[in-house]
């Protein structure tokens, strides 16, 4: 047993120091195994904080039943409650990520299938239509298997959900690894603060387009509609321990930026009554609201209907206890997130639940969407990649390096990889030096630990002329992946290209087109077509690799940007393959 490492955001100051600390072995542990144990543990962590101690744990989902015998759920699958108690808070590691640079990876083997979901989704639309409910967050697993150290694996999580209440806890059989955004509460002397978390919109493949999913999510009706339902499950959830008229709503629908999504939080808080404990917050809290839906109850039930297995930790809550205030006071103070964004580990296999708010008029397309952005941390998190960048070097001198440097420095910033321009430059120029004749391509790569590596390897020019143009195909049915931020930005992980690869050795590339039925890129560069005598390109909003070749090209003037889709086709006067390394080819479709 390792302990613990929490690395907490104030939740009241977004500019504070981050609450980051390590714990060694605990000095005891508290843990409920049956529902009369769970508020006992709760008043013995609260008594432990009181007395100079700092508590860690977690309150699984189906612990529910000990604060309301209402709330239904399946039976545990583990511990109710535990929380390791620990003599001190040590200090953050120096290397905030040790682990940077150790290979780890997760085969997800098991997930959700959309027959069923579209099914459950069916079911409680049904139910709202009949008045049971207003909205049933409605969740599924992922299971997989980890290769790696549990160390490791969170580290990559944190570099994939940065920020957030991130928080690994070692309870021997069971470690939770959450990187949440979502704050459940917390809670110092008679301030409660909760901010729930409802609304959800992918980030856009450009900054305008970003803007635009922001925007849009902020005034969308049904997202509105969504977290509403939810800030006023939790007034009326918090008022139960509040003291009169104190509970507001100070922020509402606020939009939150996240790697992959942004999502819609609101502010909810009360002072709490004299007396009230930490077991008389989970009492009137727990489950939070955001994980149930609306009337908790009804929605409860719903959720152990539709869904086959236990939640665990996943929707539960993790948090500290700790100490506040003057020694010897008693002062103490409690801050716990959803556990959503969450994975759990028995041994080395993993679990990580996904889930999303369903309304009277979610479209079960878009839930689906909603579910695969989501997974989108853990997919960047559980296969290790470098960012790439290929070009060419000719003649010593590396063709383009200013663009394809930036291009990866924006790439590094995203995914979190460390970045020295500098180190960059050297080592392209120390590759020229020693190549300084002929055509090579060159390949370079930066890891999760920030090192960068460029190799240079001998390059034919493409045999590609106006009468003899390369050839290209049409892919067969559109890529689902097409807006994934490994679309966005050039890494080592390209399976999602590999699949789109020619079989037959005399085609070149491949044309690839979205769920819309647009087109975007070849698997290995851009695409042009020459439309009513103009030479168009698709925009990034349509899902592709922003191209040096491509960026280029506009920026001469050759190019114009244009939505391209495959109705238009038959319109296509000439076609056109383009990226740095090869340039601009003659292509035809065959």
């Amino acid at each position: 047993m390792v302990g613990a490492s929490i690395d907490f955001a104030d939740p009241r100051d977004a500019q504070a120091p981050r609450l980051r600390h390590r714990f060694g072995p605990p000095q005891r542990v508290l843990v409920a195994h049956d529902l009369t144990e769970v508020v006992p543990v709760l008043l013995a962590v609260q008594a432990a904080a009181q007395h100079g101690h700092w508590c860690v744990g977690h309150v699984r989902y189906e612990a529910a039943p000990a604060f309301d015998t209402a709330l239904q759920t399946h039976p545990p699958t583990g511990p109710l409650a535990w929380f390791g108690v620990y003599p001190q808070a040590l200090p953050w590691p120096e290397d905030p990520a040790p682990q940077a640079g150790e290979a780890v990876s997760v085969d997800w083997h098991t997930g959700p299938q959309r027959a069923a979901f579209d099914a459950a989704l069916d079911t409680i639309r049904q139910a709202i239509a009949s008045g049971d409910l207003y909205q049933v967050n409605y969740t599924a697993p992922l299971l997989g298997q980890l290769e790696g150290s549990a160390a490791a694996l969170f580290a990559a999580l944190q570099r994939a959900q940065p920020g957030g209440y991130a928080l690994h806890l070692d309870a021997g059989a069971e470690q939770v690894l959450s990187v949440s955004p979502e704050l459940f509460f917390d809670w110092q002397g008679d301030s409660l603060l909760t901010r729930p978390m409802k609304g959800t919109a992918p980030r856009g493949a450009t900054p305008e387009q970003d803007a635009a999913h922001a925007a849009t999510l902020r005034a969308s009706p049904k997202e509105r509609a969504e977290n509403v339902m939810i800030v006023d499950l939790l007034r009326n959830d918090v008022s139960r321990i509040a003291q009169p008229h104190s509970v507001t709503v100070p922020a509402l629908f606020q939009v939150q930026p996240l790697p992959a999504v942004w999502q819609m939080t609101s502010d909810v808080c009360a002072r709490t009554r004299p007396g009230t404990t930490l077991a008389d917050v989970f009492g009137a809290l727990f489950p939070c609201g955001s994980v149930t839906g609306a009337p908790k109850v009804q929605a409860m039930r719903t959720i152990r209907a539709l869904e086959p297995q236990a939640r665990g930790v996943y929707c539960g809550a993790v948090g500290v206890v700790r100490p506040d205030g003057p020694a010897g006071q008693g002062g103490f103070r409690a801050t716990f997130n959803v556990p959503i964004r969450t994975v759990v580990l028995h041994g080395q296999s993993a679990s990580c639940g996904i889930g999303s708010g369903i309304t009277a008029d979610a479209r079960p397309g878009a839930e689906w969407n909603e579910w695969r952005h989501k997974r989108a941390f853990l997919e960047r998190a559980s296969m290790p990649f470098d960012i790439l960048e290929t070009l060419a070097l000719e003649d010593g001198h590396c063709r383009h390096q200013p663009d394809h440097l930036a291009r990866m420095a924006t790439a590094a910033a995203h995914f979190g990889h460390p970045w020295s321009a500098a180190q960059a430059q050297a080592a392209l120029q120390a590759l020229a030096q020693q190549h300084p004749q002929g055509l090579w391509r060159v390949r370079c790569l930066l890891n999760a630990a920030g090192t960068f590596k460029a190799e240079a390897f001998a390059m034919q020019p493409t045999p590609a002329t106006t009468d003899a143009p390369v050839r290209l195909q049409l892919a067969a049915g559109p890529m689902p992946e097409a807006h994934s931020e490994f679309t966005r930005h050039k890494t080592t992980r390209r399976a999602h290209y590999d699949r789109y690869q020619p079989a037959d050795p005399a085609v070149f590339d491949t044309v690839l087109w979205n769920e819309a039925g647009e087109l975007t890129e070849c698997t290995r560069g851009n695409v042009a077509v020459l439309l009513d005598g103009v030479w168009v390109t698709p925009p990034l909003a349509c899902g592709l690799l922003p191209g040096v070749g491509r960026a280029v090209a506009l920026r001469e003037g050759r190019l114009t940007e244009a939505v391209v889709r495959t109705a238009d086709l038959p319109r296509v006067q000439a076609w056109a393959f383009l990226n740095s390394l090869r340039g601009w080819l003659p292509a035809a479709l065959v």
